[in-house]
Formats: C-alpha cells, structure tokens, sequence
C-alpha cells in the first residue's frame, strides 16, 4: 500500500513510562507497514506541512499513555477528531515516571491498535 493510503498514527512521546511506551506502539505500526507515523508536536504547534497531512482526509489512530491525552488534543488544536483513538491506561498500562516501558507490551499493544484499523 502506498504511503499516502496508510493510516496515520500519532502518539504521545512524554517522559512517563507509559508516553514512551504510546511512542513505541506507534512507531512499529510504522516500521511494520500498518501505519504512517507522523509528528504530533508539528501538529500541535502549527506547522503547516504536517498540519496539512493531518487534515488530508487520511484515517488517523492516535495513541495516549494517560487520560491527559495529549496526542488527541494536539490533533484537536487544529480541529482534527482522530478516527481511533487507543488510551493505553485503559487497557492495564500504569503511568509511572522515571522508569522504562516494558518492552513485551509492545506487540501486544501494536496488534491491539493494528486491530483497530481493519
């Protein structure tokens, strides 16, 4: 499948464990071919190049480690409602700071998030 027909995954990329595990997720919907990962802060603060992609009509799965739900708001600055949006908290994953993500959650929450898409 061409890029442009992919999805585009956005996530959060924080310093909790949980962010960085959303980053994680994200990026191997990416390296795997299920998804085009594209930058969330770009979008948030308004560059227009990625501002455009994001409003390319394009399905959009964005994924959060917490409530806060950062990668949803950024997308809702500039008037964009994600098709999907997977909470990684609710789904077990605990927030925790200054520590890594467990790296076995990766697939089982990529496979989960892929799920989504089909």
């Amino acid at each position: 499948m061409a890029d442009e027909m992919l999805p585009l995954v956005y996530s959060c990329s924080g310093c909790s464990s949980a962010a960085q595990l959303a980053n994680a997720v994200a990026l191997k919907l990416d390296r795997d071919g299920t998804a085009e990962m594209s930058c969330i802060a770009g979008v948030g603060g308004g560059v227009a190049p990625l501002v455009k992609l994001a409003q390319s009509g394009r399905t959009i799965i964005a994924i959060d480690g917490c409530p806060l739900a950062c990668a949803r708001e950024c997308l809702a600055k500039q008037g964009i409602v994600p098709d999907h949006h997977l909470l990684l908290n609710e789904l077990g994953v605990r927030k925790k700071m200054h520590t890594d993500f467990d790296p076995a959650d990766v697939g089982y929450l990529s496979g989960h998030a892929a799920s989504l898409l089909k």
